[in-house]
């Protein structure tokens, strides 16, 4: 016979309860740091990017506008330029730089009286490598002994080669050169025309290296030398300031070339003063003597 029996009940575990489903707030809060988490260093970017243009306009709104140049401020601020600026040297000046190294003093003894030297004086320039040197006749015609001082102090006695009255112009050979002789640059009075600027450089009274500045007033001028008695033709009349002791320099244009030989003042009384009129002889015909055969 068949026993029933019975068992004892199994338990079951309930069931559990399904997560509750999250909110919206929480499901957007996720995309939202999941795109983040991708695009961080974008985000980054941009950020820094508005920051930027954030300060660049409140900068721009807390500046001043900018102030309206008028032709008076314009004006002002040029003339504050000019004056801060370094003058250009004058014309004179850099002609006298160039010239200076050619020019010598030329010294000449006439008599020895009683122990007493009767002397006169005037200028020269350096005409070529050798030291060939153009001068006025009139302060070496009637010398006993010539000598001549360059530019850097060499001192040399120097001899009379050339001798044309008729110019009123001489032309020495010193025995001493100095090692670094510069010969000057001769030009042309072809194209020389009234009003052009000169300068003439030479030893007036004695008075080495000085320098005067002027314009041509007059070309192709005639005048009777009061020293030789000659009548001069052709000369460059100048109102640069020349005395006695500039003869025999030169005058030379604004690039430093000789255009002419100083050679006398015009002065209707007996005073050898300059009164404003000086006369060259043109380089042509100086350097027309200084080609001729010796004497």
């Amino acid at each position: 016979m068949r026993q029933n029996r019975t068992f004892p009940p199994v338990n079951r575990q309930p069931e559990p309860e399904p997560p509750p489903l999250p909110s919206r707030v929480n499901v957007l809060r996720h995309r939202i740091g999941c795109f983040y988490t991708r695009f961080h260093k974008g985000f980054l970017a941009s950020a820094v990017i508005l920051i930027a243009l954030a300060t660049m306009l409140v900068y721009d709104s807390t500046k001043p506008p900018p102030q309206r140049l008028t032709q008076r401020d314009i004006n002002a601020a040029v003339e504050r330029a000019l004056a801060a600026a370094r003058p250009k040297p004058s014309y004179a000046s850099e002609a006298y730089q160039i010239i200076r190294p050619s020019v010598v003093h030329v010294s000449a003894l006439l008599s020895e009286t009683e122990g007493k030297n009767n002397t006169a004086i005037g200028a020269g320039v350096v005409i070529d490598d050798t030291g060939t040197i153009l001068t006025s006749l009139h302060i070496v015609k009637d010398a006993v002994r010539v000598r001549v001082v360059f530019a850097d102090g060499t001192e040399s006695e120097a001899a009379i080669v050339l001798r044309q009255p008729e110019n009123d112009l001489a032309v020495l050979r010193p025995s001493v050169i100095p090692d670094d002789l510069l010969p000057a640059t001769l030009g042309s009075s072809e194209g020389l025309r009234v009003g052009d600027e000169v300068v003439a450089v030479g030893d007036p009274f004695g008075i080495t290296d000085s320098v005067s500045a002027g314009v041509v007033s007059g070309l192709g001028r005639n005048f009777k030398s009061p020293k030789t008695g000659d009548m001069l033709r052709n000369l460059i009349q100048f109102d640069a300031a020349v005395n006695p002791g500039n003869s025999g320099g030169p005058l030379v244009n604004r690039n430093g070339e000789v255009l002419g030989i100083v050679t006398a003042l015009l002065n209707p009384t007996e005073q050898e003063v300059f009164i404003g009129i000086g006369f060259a002889v043109t380089i042509e015909t100086a350097g027309g003597a200084a080609g001729a055969p010796p004497i």
